[in-house]
């Protein structure tokens, strides 16, 4: 046993389980024991304790891959698994993060001989049963290693993952990839917003998504999803109107101002987000008094 999954939440549990489904037994931890152990006996991974066993579990060169949130529990995790690996151990970042933090922290790991890859991953909830879509960021050689596994975590072997190119590069790939989702979920929910509130047709959104999904250009995976919450329930009755947004989203729009590269559909819909966050609550306040001091225009008041 060579292979480590660290993180046992929605994405790296089911990626655990996809590689148990394809024939392969790992190692896995997870902060709550309970989850790396009920996991364990569903699939036959081995659960370890504590990032030491974990890295006592497996034979050297070891592959240990990180699916914990980005940020303070990657970077701890990193800082606790250096000294505890060997030369030669390979460690995976597959979170969603920064790619500047990328070359900082194999440049770290290298210094004990340890090489370093980073990995966007999409595919959600559905990776289990589709596969997942992995762009990996690393050298040759992790690459090379890591093949028999991004064959098996992906749709198939040898598609549906892609070498990349250095270090960061994987997780760069992964936040463009986040921003162009963010400007198609952007443009599905306006438009059917339109439709829905269009007086004298009484459009039927589910019917139309339904019948977009078939031959239409803009079918896509975004809209099978969308046509099916529709067909349960077209109002949304049971949906706050609150959308929250990723670090990614912010990044590609922050790259796209250090790049000078216009991308203003990607930036548009993080905007639209932090509005539905409250983010424009103060504004609208101050347009409404604006409003009501040149016009005389009425004001409506908030609940005590």
């Amino acid at each position: 046993m060579e292979f480590g999954i660290v993180g046992l939440g929605r994405m790296g549990g089911n990626m655990a389980r996809r590689l148990a489904r394809q024939g392969h037994r790992i190692a896995i931890h997870n902060r709550g024991q309970a989850v790396s152990t009920a996991l364990a006996a569903e699939t036959g991974h081995l659960a370890c304790a504590s990032l030491a066993d974990l890295v006592a579990a497996l034979e050297a060169p070891r592959i240990v891959w990180l699916m914990l949130p980005a940020g303070e529990a990657t970077r701890t995790a990193l800082e606790t698994l250096a000294p505890l690996l060997a030369p030669g151990d390979l460690v995976v970042d597959g979170a969603n993060g920064h790619y500047k933090d990328d070359a900082p922290r194999a440049a770290a790991l290298a210094a004990h001989g340890i090489d370093f890859a980073d990995a966007g991953v999409s595919g959600g909830v559905w990776g289990l049963e589709n596969g997942y879509c992995i762009m990996l960021g690393g050298g040759e050689t992790a690459a090379a290693r890591l093949r028999p596994w991004l064959d098996a975590l992906a749709p198939a072997p040898g598609r549906g993952w892609l070498h990349t190119g250095p270090v960061g590069s994987g997780h760069y790939v992964k936040m463009v990839h986040n921003g162009i989702e963010y400007g198609m979920m952007q443009a599905f929910a306006e438009g059917f917003a339109l439709m829905r509130q269009k007086p004298g047709f009484d459009l039927d959104v589910a019917a139309i998504a339904e019948l977009w999904r078939h031959g239409s250009v803009v079918r896509s995976w975004l809209l099978d999803l969308s046509a099916d919450a529709l067909a349960r329930d077209a109002d949304l009755t049971t949906i706050e109107a609150f959308v929250a947004d990723s670090g990614e989203g912010r990044w590609t729009a922050l790259d796209a101002v250090e790049q000078g590269i216009p991308a203003p559909v990607m930036s548009l819909a993080l905007m639209m987000r932090f509005a539905s966050q409250g983010g424009n609550d103060y504004a609208a306040k101050l347009l409404a008094m604006m409003r009501q001091g040149f016009g005389g225009h009425a004001v409506k008041g908030s609940e005590a």
